[in-house]
């Protein structure tokens, strides 16, 4: 296999893909990292892993965040905190 990168991504020249194709997807689909082929030494596709879109965003990060401590309880820190006003009272 190749050890070009374009962009991040590792690359395989479109001859080994074609030779080694389904080991190539299985690899893309449990690593999740994407695959640029090239040929002639140019990327011309990419294989990504299918993820499907969540039909909404509410919950989406459940279970990845980890709320730590009181989130509602004040804090005993005095902050200072500068507008930007000028003396005039203007921006």
């Amino acid at each position: 296999m190749s050890n070009d990168r374009v962009a991040g991504a590792r690359t395989v020249k479109a001859s080994e893909f074609k030779a080694k194709c389904l080991k190539l997807m299985d690899e893309v689909a449990d690593s999740g990292k994407e695959i640029v082929i090239t040929k002639n030494g140019q990327p011309v596709s990419r294989l990504v892993p299918y993820r499907e879109k969540p039909k909404s965003l509410f919950g989406i990060d459940k279970g990845r965040i980890k709320i730590l401590g009181d989130i509602i309880e004040p804090l005993d820190v005095e902050w200072e905190a500068n507008t930007g006003a000028t003396r005039d009272g203007n921006r």
